[in-house]
């Protein structure tokens, strides 16, 4: 299977546990990798053989920027649901979701989930 990446895209939200996470939002960072055959579109060199990569990022931000979660898990889970329902071409995605300010006490880089789904798989 064929791979599309977005790597790093980022957003302002307001999704965590804790109410100044709701209440202040942070930044969060999107990496999107799709699977799906683009065969075809590498010998028409026509951009309707393969997905559009700004509706995959304005998907993302909707999703990041709109309603506000409390899990990581809930954010990605979203992401490739709608990434899987909006365009028919698209048959798995790996979306991880990386919050670089998770309000943890130490030092570390950041907390992240990622997640994989199939189409065949979606409830």
């Amino acid at each position: 299977m064929d791979r599309i990446y977005l790597i790093g895209m980022q957003f302002y939200g307001y999704h965590g546990v804790f109410p100044e996470e709701n209440k202040l939002g942070q930044s969060f960072i999107v990496d999107l990798t799709i699977e799906l055959d683009l065969s075809k579109a590498g010998k028409t060199d026509d951009v309707a053989d393969t997905v559009n990569y700004g509706n995959l990022f304005s998907t993302c931000k909707t999703i990041v920027e709109g309603e506000r979660y409390k899990l990581l898990e809930t954010v990605a889970e979203k992401i490739a649901h709608t990434v899987l329902s909006d365009e028919p071409m698209i048959q798995a995605c790996t979306v991880k979701v990386i919050k670089p300010n998770a309000p943890i006490p130490g030092q570390f880089h950041s907390a992240a989930v990622e997640i994989t789904r199939k189409k065949d798989e979606r409830k």
